[in-house]
């Protein structure tokens, strides 16, 4: 199984919902994730970022921001999007149905679609970062059930 995490800049939220998934996931699974901007391609992820996964024991610093691609579709099983806005950008690139099939919001397997958004920390503290890290972790758990 591979999965791709989407966020916009690729430096907060899907650098810790790949770090998490990475850390719960059958090591037969490939996590990677990407944005929809390529703003800060080639950058580490957000140093609040890192310290929030780091005290949870998970290691992102050698991540690197990357946009999404065309060849993503090709090459991943699912792609999992942080907001409806990140979700449209991804959609908008499939070129057939079937690559359209494989995106969807990563908090819709919560069940909860009026709070299917993980919200973006980068302008908040580290209380945000760690919000959203719980949530992407309740997330996480939530799609491997669903998957495996």
């Amino acid at each position: 199984m591979k999965i791709l995490m989407v966020c916009l800049g690729n430096i907060c939220r899907s650098p810790l919902a790949e770090g998490i998934m990475k850390s719960k996931a059958p090591e037969n699974f490939f996590i990677d994730s990407a944005g929809t901007i390529s703003m800060h391609e080639g950058k580490h992820p957000d140093q609040r970022a890192i310290q929030t996964a780091s005290r949870h024991g998970i290691d992102i610093s050698q991540q690197r921001s990357r946009p999404i691609t065309q060849a993503d579709f090709e090459n991943f099983d699912k792609i999992y999007c942080m907001d409806v806005d990140v979700l449209a950008d991804v959609v908008s690139k499939a070129r057939n149905e079937d690559q359209r099939k494989k995106v969807s919001l990563f908090l819709e397997v919560l069940g909860d679609h009026q709070n299917a958004e993980v919200p973006d920390p980068y302008w908040g503290d580290m209380k945000e970062f760690e919000e959203v890290f719980q949530l992407l972790d309740r997330g996480c758990e939530a799609i491997l059930k669903q998957i495996i």
